[in-house]
């Protein structure tokens, strides 16, 4: 077999890493990273919301819940 053969049937490890996924949901990589960071974060707040309540159960009664709705709903409306 010639050396090109052999490198067109190996996957690429960058392609791979950071760019096979975005593109799976049609998404630059900088996009994925956008709203992963964007989730993320919504995630920590969420959390913190939650350890709040667990610690004062009158504050925060619904901002955890609220944010994880509001996150599913993001994803859905993604697929």
């Amino acid at each position: 077999m010639s050396d090109a053969t052999n490198t067109s049937s190996r996957r690429n490890p960058i392609a791979v890493l950071f760019t096979d996924h975005p593109a799976s949901v049609d998404e630059t990589f900088l996009q994925h990273m956008r709203f992963a960071f964007g989730f993320s974060f919504w995630l920590g707040v969420a959390s913190l919301a939650a350890l709040v309540h667990a610690i004062v159960p009158a504050l925060c009664e619904t901002t955890a819940s609220r944010i994880l709705k509001r996150l599913h709903a993001r994803i859905m409306a993604r697929h």
